[in-house]
């Protein structure tokens, strides 16, 4: 045998092998696919629905229930009408895979399945609800049973507190009655046979139970609270505030027994929607009532805290506002004898005869308020609360009040004061002066005499400010300070005049080393013309000591230093 027909004949067996394993396993599936069917074929007909369907036949249903029984029973005989041939189509599957006739056995499977398929949810639907059906009787007769039940036991509640449901007792007793009267439907209706219906009417009968039920505690609760809570609590303000009237309490413009009369009006329309068991209505309208209850006595309780506080500090604020009154009128007078001789430049008058006319109103206020007190008209809340304002804003003026006479006091001695700062002034000028007459220098410069002259018009311009019939201390007190600085500035500018001139004779005198150098000699002409006839000492002393540095680096800066050094021992 060749290789090449060794190799066909493996190839052959292997093809055969292939085939006969694919095979086995198409036979093994469609095996499972067999007893699937058959699983589930024998399953729906182990429903035995025919029974179900015999015995609700014998229950004679009506109405509903009977076109429900009906539908479904035409459904499922349709789909049962397709057992025996699903049965044939799984048997001839079975024997055609037993035989190994895989395609003729897959295309009964096939077929097999599209039927079951298109029967098992009718099958399934049928058996709901057959079952329902038959237990429905049975359903409603216990249901019916315990809804009875429920209605007797708040049929006997009612009757025992019959007096806490006076209100609605009409309108709930009524709602019993529509109950009877469905409890009577749906037993007519179990009888006749039509079950579903009855359910209807039992789960409606089950709602109203339920809404009732729920209803009573509310209807208790609120009933009391309306007719004796309510009621009570408008008494006990009604009389309260009789009492308050007599005692000569006043409220305004509020009509309390207006008031009362209102929420007795809303009270009659709560009782009329809790007589119909409107239960919302009832209560927004009991909302309504609470508030102004509360209102109400929080009206009563505030004016009769008010009264003690009144009473208390009504002398007391009399005998603040009358001195007060004093006070202003003393600082008035006291303001103006001192504007005749200062002027007040930060409107302390106006201010105060401003806070006299804010003590004068709060006075007539309290008389007014007293008046209506005396008169029984007075609210004693409203009083309190203007006292008390008033009480604060006496403190705040009498503080203001302070504050402007202390700050007036202050004219005085801030005159004292300027008179003895001119005096100074007038000395220091002097003096300096003086001290730089005595340097017996060639002149004194322009600048300073200048500043000299500034410094003395200034002195005298204050001064005669000072002597005038009214005096603006502010003002003064301004110049005072610039005269301070410009006179500071004037004894600086005197030293620093000193000092160049004394430091100009010291370099001049050092300079006489360098009289063989043209530079030096030069600037010691230039400088001396300085000195003597421009009276510059300060540029006649940059003038020598810069040559002298130059011809000797060093030099000035030793001189000047001995210098202040013994200017400063002279000192110590």
């Amino acid at each position: 045998m060749s290789s090449t027909q060794s190799l066909l004949l493996i190839t052959l067996i292997i093809t055969i092998i292939v085939v006969v394993m694919a095979m086995l396993l198409i036979n093994r599936r469609q095996l499972r696919d067999i007893e699937e069917l058959d699983n589930e074929l024998g399953n729906m007909e182990d429903l035995h629905l025919e029974r179900a369907i015999g015995k609700l036949d014998q229950m004679e249903l009506a109405g509903e229930s009977l076109a429900t029984l009906n539908t479904w029973k035409k459904s499922y005989q349709k789909a049962a009408e397709l057992f025996p041939e699903i049965q044939r189509l799984i048997e001839d599957g079975a024997d055609e895979n037993a035989r190994y006739r895989l395609v003729k056995s897959h295309q009964s499977i096939k077929q097999a399945r599209e039927l079951v398929d298109s029967v098992s949810e009718d099958v399934k639907n049928s058996s709901d609800v057959f079952t329902q059906l038959l237990e429905s009787n049975r359903e409603n007769k216990a249901q019916y049973d315990e809804l009875m039940q429920s209605y007797r036991e708040i049929r006997k509640e009612i009757l025992a507190d019959s007096f806490d449901y006076s209100v609605a007792l009409e309108e709930i007793e009524n709602r019993l009655s529509a109950m009877e009267e469905d409890f009577a439907q749906a037993k007519n209706l179990s009888a006749q046979g039509d079950h579903v219906e009855a359910k209807r009417v039992l789960s409606k009968i089950r709602a109203d139970l339920t809404a009732l039920k729920t209803k009573l505690p509310e209807v208790k609760e609120d009933q009391h609270d309306l007719q004796t809570v309510f009621a009570d609590q408008l008494d006990e303000i009604a009389a309260g505030y009789k009492e308050m009237r007599d005692a000569k309490y006043g409220f305004g413009s509020l009509d309390v027994l207006l008031e009362i009369r209102q929420s007795n009006d809303q009270i009659d329309r709560s009782l009329a929607a809790l007589a119909q068991l409107d239960l919302e209505e009832t209560s927004k309208g009991m909302k309504k009532v609470e508030k102004e209850i509360k209102t109400l006595y929080r009206i009563l309780e505030k004016e009769y805290k008010a009264r003690p506080f009144v009473e208390k500090n009504q002398d007391k604020l009399q005998r603040l506002l009358t001195h007060q009154q004093t006070v202003s009128q003393q600082l008035i007078k006291k303001l103006r004898h001192i504007d005749e001789s200062y002027e007040l430049t930060h409107g302390e008058l106006d201010e105060s005869r401003e806070l006299e006319r804010e003590v004068h109103k709060m006075d007539s206020d309290y008389i007014r308020a007293s008046q209506r007190i005396a008169d029984g008209r007075a609210v004693y809340s409203e009083v309190q609360d203007d006292w008390i304002k008033i009480l604060g804003r006496l403190q705040e003026i009498g503080k203001r009040q302070q504050e402007l006479s202390e700050a007036v006091d202050g004219l005085y001695e801030a005159e004292e004061v300027a008179q003895r700062s001119i005096k100074e002034f007038k000395q220091q000028v002097s003096l300096v002066y003086r001290h730089l007459s005595r340097q017996n220098l060639p002149g004194i410069p322009e600048g300073f005499l200048q500043m000299y002259t500034l410094v003395i018009n200034e002195i005298s311009k204050t001064s005669g400010e000072l002597n005038q019939v009214r005096i603006n201390m502010e003002k003064i007190s301004e110049e005072l300070v610039q005269i301070s600085d410009d006179v500071d500035r004037l004894q600086r500018e005197a030293e620093d005049i000193i000092s160049s001139a004394n430091l100009f004779e010291l370099t001049m005198q050092y300079s006489n080393k360098f009289l063989d150098n043209e530079t030096v000699v030069r600037a010691r002409r230039n400088a001396m013309k300085l000195y003597d006839r421009d009276y510059n000492y300060k540029d006649a002393l940059d003038t020598i000591a810069t040559a002298v540095e130059r011809a000797e680096p060093g030099s000035y800066q030793r001189i000047e230093n001995a210098y202040y050094q013994e200017q400063k021992e002279l000192i110590d």
